[in-house]
């Protein structure tokens, strides 16, 4: 089978300095700790834990140590939990979404009422909420209806979301009468990439596969974005995932994958399906 791979994708370089940290920390620090998982795939969270980091839920959990911060950050509170609680802290926060806390915390000083548009459950979203004061989370238009009229408002967004949910979701919002609007762009460039390169193959192949975590925003993401203009799109883990019925009478396939998809699994999946034979 004819098997073309997207110009971007696997491990960003928010997600493989979180995994470098990981792994440097391991080797110097006998008890090492993640608030919550490192990042959204089961493989190498399965490796790290092997390798002996403890992933946990809450810093209630952690009595000493060291705490390691994923890709996706943490709250101003967490923060002052663990240093009040005498714990190191190695930080992997992404750069990228570092800003976006900064941005939400100068906003909400310069009197502006926050928007963030996103999904409210994402730990990235809930670990920028918790640098201002007064943050509102935007899903979807329906969310509009729940906010509380002010005169000036400051929006900015998840770095996983699509440029095109952005705009139309700022447009939703400009509808509502707000005297003053500043939007900051806050999408990630490398996430912007990688669409705009799935979406490109999607459309030149019979089936594509979007490989990463069913858990992952930035890989469902992807999956919706190459399903809106190829049917045949299937979001999977890894090879093991694949039913073999869905590649009867396809000659080409398209392959991409999610910022935290290891780059092993790329190319196991990719050297499979060119060496499958219909």
């Amino acid at each position: 089978m004819k098997v073309l791979v997207a110009e971007k994708c696997g491990f960003c370089p928010g997600v493989r300095n979180a995994i470098n940290l990981a792994r440097q920390t391991l080797e110097t620090d006998t008890k090492v700790s993640s608030l919550g998982h490192i990042i959204h795939n089961e493989d190498v969270v399965k490796q790290l834990s092997a390798a002996g980091l403890e992933t946990v839920d809450s810093i209630d959990a952690i009595n000493s140590g060291t705490v390691l911060i994923r890709s996706h950050g943490a709250t101003l509170e967490e923060f002052e939990k663990i240093k009040a609680k005498g714990l190191k802290i190695v930080d992997a926060t992404c750069v990228l979404v570092r800003r976006v806390q900064k941005i939400a915390s100068q906003l909400n000083e310069e009197g502006y009422k926050v928007l963030m548009i996103g999904d409210a459950g994402h730990p990235e979203v809930k670990a920028v909420v918790g640098y201002a004061q007064d943050v509102e989370v935007i899903g979807s238009e329906a969310d509009l209806d729940k906010l509380s009229l002010r005169k000036k408002i400051g929006i900015i967004c998840q770095t996983t979301q699509s440029p095109d949910h952005f705009a139309q979701m700022v447009a939703a919002i400009a509808r509502h009468g707000f005297s003053e609007m500043k939007i900051i762009n806050t999408l990630c460039r490398e996430t912007m990439e990688r669409q705009q390169a799935a979406v490109k193959l999607c459309r030149q192949v019979d089936i594509m596969f979007v490989l990463g975590g069913l858990h992952s925003a930035n890989t469902r993401k992807l999956a919706e974005l190459c399903k809106k203009h190829n049917p045949e799109t299937y979001h999977l883990q890894n090879w093991a995932e694949l039913d073999k019925k869905t590649l009867s009478g396809k000659k080409t396939a398209g392959v991409t994958a999610g910022a935290s998809t290891p780059d092993k699994v790329i190319e196991e999946f990719v050297k499979n399906l060119r060496e499958y034979k219909n």
